[in-house]
């Protein structure tokens, strides 16, 4: 979970307030956070440093100083700024002036997009400098992956002339002296000679063109998402004007990102004012962004649905001013027999996907320490599921037959899931921000899994014979979440025996003891050989599948061997 060290003195100037450490560690629950550590009380009040966790990995708008002290003084029914006043809102036009970013097309497969704005009104004092590094690198490093996705750059604004261009450079003929360095160097030396590039160069390595910020005299203000230069990018204790930009692969959490750092700046009292970057593509949210701009979508929830799960009976007074103490705007409305409750998140906040998620912003906005603990109004038996109960049936009959039991995890690559099986992406689920392509998508099938362990096989004696009895995901409009999660068994034999006929042969024993009657069916699986594979079929619905693997998936994962397998439904038998 992310950390964060907290200035003593800027954080009680910013809540307003000064609270002793038992007090504050009480509140800090409510920004889902604990104490981890307090400050040194032998230094100076303005050089004290409080270490403080955070819990939840779906707020980034809580790692900083900034975040954890607004969140604090929102529940306690303080005000903060109206932040509607630096938000652009879409299609309304924004008095930007010359403040002008213009995006080369080139940067399309590279580093696609970015978004600026300015900050000004007063000096730059050391405190807030170091938490404007800091949340720089929480941002980044956790939210960006390690600034893959995201990176960010502040420069001195009285130094830059507008417009500025974020261009595609030649990295062996295009220098600039970088941050904390005399000499200039090629963009292609700063990865290997300058500790920033040792450090993130792999972002970029493999690519024949480099990213490059310069501005109208073509003074280079960064190469992202690696360093700033000497120049422009050198921000110092005093500076009064800033220019913020983040680049990256994902234009909704680069929004995100700089609404964040917006208010953060806003909560300090500083004068925010947008910059327009002109992409030649289209980006999500349009070909010109104007940042910050809020673009979160809102969010119902019902009082008998937030009363059911949290059991209590509050009314609508309580819910609204429950959600005003997170920071959120809230409109009700009364129906025949409910509440409709209108939730619009913060600017600085996206983590709203469910009804769920609101519930749980009441119950941190009521306080935990409210509701009393109630002893269960009705007892119960503890007992395993049928499909439990099935699963370590057909486990056992599955050994009988000579397999081995295999367990394997449930996330994995692209490459393994999809591309060697000849499968379809469309209804296999990705996680949205991996920190490795080798653990990007949830395997919608166990045959992928038990072909990889065959795959590294190939001096065990055959035949082998592998199973698994384990979860699977994919994408589905009929349920709530979008996805849907089913058990499965899914077998495999490899060695030169394995066949059709001896497929269904043990598919006729498993599912006799089971207990289950079946038929099969045609099937077109690009899994399997075409004519040497089967449906699995039950009550006019299709529960499973086997046949002889497909010879380009046997060469996609190098078995020189023929094998047969399947995967059957067990939640469906």
């Amino acid at each position: 979970m992310p950390k964060i060290e907290v200035n003593e003195k800027l954080f009680f100037n910013l809540l307003g307030k000064k609270y002793d450490y038992e007090t504050l560690e009480q509140k800090l629950t409510y920004a889902k956070a604990e104490l981890d550590e307090k400050p040194d009380m032998s230094m100076p009040e303005n050089e004290r440093v409080i270490k403080i966790e955070l819990n939840d990995t779906n707020r980034p708008d809580l790692w900083s100083t900034n975040g954890v002290a607004r969140q604090l003084k929102l529940h306690e029914g303080l005000k903060t700024i109206d932040y509607s006043t630096i938000m652009n809102k879409k299609n309304e036009v924004t008095p930007y002036g010359e403040r002008i970013i213009t995006v080369d097309p080139a940067l399309k497969d590279i580093r696609p997009y970015m978004v600026s704005f300015l900050i000004s009104g007063k000096a730059i004092d050391d405190p807030l400098l170091r938490d404007i590094i800091q949340t720089q690198e929480k941002l980044c490093w956790n939210f960006g992956r390690k600034r893959k996705s995201i990176s960010m750059g502040v420069y001195r604004i009285d130094k830059v002339k507008f417009p500025c261009h974020y261009k595609a450079v030649d990295p062996d003929t295009t220098s600039f002296v970088p941050l904390a360095c005399t000499e200039p160097m090629t963009c292609r030396q700063i990865l290997t000679d300058h500790p920033k590039g040792r450090d993130f160069g792999w972002i970029l390595q493999d690519l024949k063109q480099f990213p490059l910020l310069t501005d109208a005299t073509g003074e280079v203000l960064s190469m992202a998402p690696i360093i700033n230069s000497a120049s422009l990018g050198a921000v110092q204790v005093g500076d009064t004007g800033l220019m913020v930009e983040l680049t990256g692969d994902n234009m909704e959490n680069l929004i995100l990102a700089a609404n964040i750092i917006a208010c953060d700046f806003a909560d300090c009292n500083y004068k925010i004012e947008p910059i327009c970057v002109r992409h030649p593509y289209e980006t999500g949210f349009g070909k010109d962004i104007v940042t910050p701009f809020y673009y979160q979508k809102p969010t119902k929830a019902f009082l008998t649905h937030i009363n059911k799960l949290l059991g209590t009976d509050l009314d609508e007074t309580r819910v609204i001013d429950a959600l005003s103490r997170m920071g959120s705007t809230v409109k009700a409305e009364k129906t025949s027999d409910d509440v409709e409750f209108t939730l619009y998140p913060a600017p600085y906040r996206n983590d709203f996907l469910h009804e769920v998620d609101v519930i749980e912003d009441i119950m941190i906005g009521i306080g935990l320490e409210n509701f009393n603990a109630l002893p269960p109004d009705d007892f119960t038996i503890g007992r395993l599921l049928p499909i439990t109960y099935l699963s370590r049936k057909a486990k056992t009959l599955m050994v009988g037959l000579g397999y081995q039991e295999m367990i394997f995890n449930y996330v994995g690559s692209k490459k393994d899931y999809i591309e060697n099986m000849k499968l379809d992406a469309a209804n296999v689920i990705e996680i949205s921000n991996p920190m490795s392509e080798n653990y990007q998508f949830v395997r919608s099938e166990i045959l992928s899994s038990l072909l990889r362990a065959e795959s590294k096989s190939a001096n065990a004696i055959f035949p082998h014979k592998l199973f698994e009895i384990g979860k699977v995901a994919y994408l589905c409009d009929e349920e709530n979440t979008g996805t849907r999660t089913r058990q499965n068994l899914g077998f495999l034999t490899a060695g030169n025996g394995a066949n059709f006929n001896a497929a269904a042969s043990e598919i006729a024993t498993l599912l006799y003891f089971l207990d289950h009657t079946y038929e099969v069916t045609e099937s077109d699986d690009p899994r399997f050989i075409p004519g040497r594979q089967a449906a699995i079929m039950a009550n006019g619905k299709k529960i499973g599948i086997f046949g002889e693997v497909h010879p380009q998936v046997l060469e996609n994962w190098a078995i020189a061997v023929p094998c047969v397998g399947g995967e059957i439904d067990l939640e469906e038998v």
